[in-house]
């Protein structure tokens, strides 16, 4: 089977998505760094971890003069997909946590 390995103008995560993996990989990245990772402005990136945190996904706490956040790992993703799936467990898939230690703070959240 051949695969066409073209860079698409879509991505199937979307910038929401995209931004809690940003915070997951580094609980005290700059929304300037989401906003660059992404591709969006900074205003953007601004209202979109305002969502997060909003809904509940993510907590945030300041430290000085910047941020660090908290994801809430047991919270249920709001789409139906059969079964009730958390952020932790779509975070699993697209994160490897291990690297940087957050796995056990993960953990410390669920329980």
């Amino acid at each position: 089977m051949v695969y066409n390995l073209t860079m698409a103008k879509w991505s199937f995560l979307t910038n929401h998505s995209r931004a809690l993996v940003c915070i997951a990989q580094d609980p005290g990245v700059r929304l300037r760094d989401i906003a660059a990772a992404l591709g969006i402005t900074e205003r953007s990136a601004f209202d979109i971890v305002s969502d997060l945190t909003t809904a509940g996904y993510v907590e945030k706490d300041k430290e000085g003069r910047r941020n660090r956040y908290r994801i809430q790992a047991h919270i249920p993703l709001q789409e139906e997909l059969g079964r009730e799936q958390t952020i932790g467990e779509l975070l699993d898939v697209l994160v490897d946590t291990r690297v940087r230690g957050h796995s056990q703070a993960r953990q410390r959240v669920r329980t």
